[in-house]
């Protein structure tokens, strides 16, 4: 059996959300181990109970609020001890939230930007650290392709993803010259179909499906990187939106 192949242990931030359960499906099948993290107890059972059925070695699972939390390197080091060497974090949980509301009041704005950034960032510092102990293990984070540009229609949201960009981008460039065993992968998503995309109009070639996406995610922990877009053709749909001139750019209500 090769490296790349060998059961790994996985750490899932945001574990009940559809894009994180859809991924973690298909790492199950592969026998891997996954630490569960969310805030919802019970639908961290019936996942944890699901992922078992489908192969998963089932190391622990967690409820709590990752975004409010303060112990995270004292989490994840327990995580370490009892369920073996973290090989990846995976940080899926996030949300979207009201621009027009972010413009209005400050402590919405905060909270987006607080749990999109700032709480992620607390959880993928000491997680790095143990990773670069070891000389080994990726971080991966669920970003949007909102973060390319600002846009008038989410811009609180889109500068938090932003923010995340740009740091998983650092911490690439500091890895890669560390350890090639070594990580930092960034997924810019486009329109996906979940949950928290509800009070949008869906429809049309540009919407994924969370199962969709988890290939590129599942792709993306074995290879490739710093930046994902998924589905691939963001890349360039996000590419002619950076090139657009902004006399033309602001006359687009997007």
């Amino acid at each position: 059996m090769s490296t790349a192949s060998m059961p790994k242990h996985y750490v899932i931030l945001g574990a009940t959300s559809a894009i994180a359960v859809a991924t973690a499906r298909r790492l199950a099948t592969k026998g891997h181990k996954l630490t569960l993290l969310a805030r919802n107890s019970s639908a961290l059972q019936e996942i944890e109970d699901d992922l078992r059925v489908r192969g998963a070695e089932i190391a622990s699972s967690h409820a709590l609020d990752l975004a409010q939390e303060t112990g995270q390197a004292a989490i994840l080091e327990e995580i370490a001890q009892t369920g073996g060497p973290i090989d990846g974090l995976l940080v899926f949980y996030g949300i979207i939230g009201d621009q027009a509301r972010a413009e209005t009041d400050p402590a919405h704005a905060r909270d987006i930007l607080q749990i999109n950034f700032n709480s992620a960032v607390d959880w993928i510092l000491p997680a790095a650290q143990l990773m670069e102990a070891r000389e080994q293990g990726v971080v991966l984070t669920i970003s949007s392709v909102a973060g390319d540009r600002g846009r008038r229609s989410n811009y609180v949201y889109g500068a938090a993803k932003a923010g995340l960009s740009v740091f998983m981008q650092g911490l690439a460039h500091k890895w890669d010259a560390m350890s090639k065993e070594l990580r930092a992968v960034n997924v810019k998503l486009g329109f996906v179909d979940t949950p928290m995309t509800d009070h949008l109009d869906k429809g049309g070639p540009l919407w994924a499906k969370p199962d969709g996406v988890a290939v590129s995610i599942e792709r993306a922990l074995e290879k490739g990187g710093p930046i994902v877009y998924a589905p691939w053709f963001w890349r360039w749909i996000m590419l002619a939106i950076r090139m657009t001139p902004n006399f033309v750019f602001k006359r687009v209500n997007i």
